[in-house]
C-alpha cells in the first residue's frame, strides 16, 4: 500500500512539472474592444469602439500578473468621447489544455475620460477597476498563438460615484517562451 501511495505521489509531482512546461513565460494580446458606458438618470449611455491590449507574466501555471491598456472612442449625440484605461492586477488561469485556457482577472488602475463638443473640452481621470475573464483558444499547432474572447465589468470611480461599464473584446494572443 505504501508503494502505491509513493508511486501516486511521484506520478502527481511528475505530472505537475510536465504540465508546467506548457505554461508560457509571458503573453502579448491585442484586439478590438467594444465599451459601453452605462447611462444615469434615464440616459442610455454611450457606445465606444476601440483597441485594448495586455501584457501578462505568468508566475506559475495558474497565477499571472497582467497590465491591461485600452483606448475607446465614440460620438454619441455629436459629442466626441474618448476613454483610455490602464489597469494592473492578477490573472488566474485554469490550464488543463493548451488549446482551451479559461481565465479570470481583477485589475486596478485609472482611466482617462475626455469629451469635446462645439470647441469645448472636459476631462477627468478617475480610479478604475475591472473584474472579468475570458478564454485563450489555441490556433495553429505551435501553441504560440490563440484567439481571446473576453468580457469585463469596468467601474470608474470619481467624486463618490461610480460609472459602470462593460467591455467585450476579441483579440489575438502570442505566447512567449515556456516555463
Amino acid at each position: 500500500m505504501k508503494r502505491l501511495i509513493w508511486a501516486a505521489l511521484a506520478f502527481s509531482l511528475l505530472a505537475m512539472t510536465t504540465h508546467g512546461q506548457n505554461t508560457p513565460v509571458a503573453d502579448l494580446a491585442g484586439g478590438y474592444s467594444y465599451l459601453h458606458l452605462n447611462g444615469s438618470n434615464g440616459s442610455s449611455g454611450a457606445n465606444l469602439n476601440g483597441f485594448s491590449g495586455s501584457v501578462g507574466f505568468n508566475v506559475d501555471d495558474w497565477l499571472g500578473i497582467v497590465g491591461d491598456f485600452g483606448v475607446y472612442h465614440g460620438s454619441p449625440s455629436g459629442v466626441g468621447l474618448t476613454t483610455e484605461t490602464f489597469m494592473f492586477g492578477p490573472r488566474f488561469s485554469f490550464r488543463q489544455s493548451e488549446k482551451f485556457v479559461p481565465f479570470a482577472q481583477a485589475l486596478f488602475g485609472a482611466s482617462h475620460l475626455s469629451a469635446s463638443a462645439g470647441g469645448l473640452t472636459a476631462s477627468t481621470t478617475p480610479f478604475a477597476f475591472s473584474f472579468g475573464g475570458g478564454v485563450d483558444v489555441g490556433i495553429g499547432g505551435s501553441g504560440k498563438w490563440a484567439v481571446r474572447p473576453q468580457i469585463d465589468y469596468i467601474g470608474m470611480r470619481s467624486n463618490g460615484t461610480t460609472q459602470n461599464s462593460e467591455r467585450i473584446s476579441i483579440g489575438i494572443v502570442y505566447h512567449i517562451g515556456e516555463k
